[in-house]
């Protein structure tokens, strides 16, 4: 049976989880109108990825003796002034969700609940490698500024990042 407080935190990060799915979702439908079609796709695929990572943590609670409950969520932000400002706001809520996986494997070590704390090696791996990305990103659009030729390319790199991504899992 999993510890209480350590269900209470799963659960609260099953809500983080689920927001940050709605939030890459309200990201990509807005480069989708605004003419940035390859983010819209890097967005709409980190959308499933982040409802993947809730369902993970779903899973996980319910196979331990937890129970994983939903929660309501805030309106994610649907307006921003530029595809700098949409990355600049994924950037810090990947560092916000880092915090927050860093937490909860914190309260997992002070209530000796080691299962879970293994089990959030993998979200804390994950992590590294989103803010590691993510950063990447921001500084090819910072390097391009208001070049729209440079917007273009990276539109499109953006994309190809997804279908790269892609062809490698159906490799495997």
């Amino acid at each position: 049976m999993i510890n209480p407080k350590v269900e209470a935190a799963l659960n609260e990060q099953i809500k983080k989880e689920e927001h940050s799915a709605r939030l890459y979702l309200s990201m990509a439908i807005w480069c989708e109108v605004n003419g940035y079609p390859g983010a819209a796709t890097f967005l709409y695929d980190h959308t499933d990825e982040e409802s993947m990572h809730q369902m993970k943590f779903v899973h996980y609670l319910n196979d331990r003796g937890g129970k994983a409950t939903l929660s309501e969520l805030e309106q994610p932000e649907s307006n921003y002034k530029s595809l700098l400002d949409v990355f600049k706001q994924v950037m810090q809520h990947e560092e916000y969700i880092t915090a927050s996986i860093n937490d909860l494997y914190g309260l997992t070590v002070e209530e000796k609940d080691y299962t879970t704390g293994n089990f959030l090696q993998w979200y804390i791996t994950e992590q590294i490698e989103e803010e590691s990305l993510m950063r990447t990103i921001l500084d090819k659009i910072s390097l391009v500024g208001n070049d729209k030729a440079g917007m273009f390319h990276i539109d499109k790199e953006l994309e190809a990042m997804v279908k790269s991504k892609r062809t490698a899992t159906a490799v495997e």
